[in-house]
């Protein structure tokens, strides 16, 4: 499979997830927000949190199901800029990391939200 029609899955995949958020009433923040080699797919807020999303796309589950390739490492990424935006951003609303899972491509993949997928190591 090409980086191109990798890249096109993901951001298939992100358009599901912002759409979800956006229906369950979060305010989109930001999309695809780098500091270095590390990225938040997307952040988003509701009036508690801050929230912290890792979407993973898969065209089928013939290898799993999307989230369980949120590895530890990947977790740490995500954790590090979350750290940095929260920072720079003068954020004081509790941080939350949450996985979107979507499985499928067309207009109608599954699309599995799990909140507080993770926590931040102490």
């Amino acid at each position: 499979m090409s980086l191109e029609s990798t890249n096109s899955i993901g951001k298939s995949g992100e358009s599901h997830a912002c759409t979800l958020l956006e229906n369950l009433g979060f305010k989109i923040r930001e999309k695809n927000w780098r500091h270095g080699h590390d990225e938040i797919d997307i952040i988003a807020e509701d009036q508690e949190f801050i929230i912290l999303v890792e979407v993973k796309t898969r065209k089928n589950k013939n290898y799993g199901s999307p989230e369980v390739f949120v590895n530890r490492k990947k977790q740490g990424f995500m954790i590090r800029a979350a750290n940095t935006y929260m920072i720079r951003k003068d954020l004081d609303k509790e941080a939350r990391f949450d996985i979107i899972a979507v499985t499928g491509l067309g207009p109608n993949p599954e699309v599995v939200h799990i909140p507080n997928a993770f926590y931040p190591i102490l």
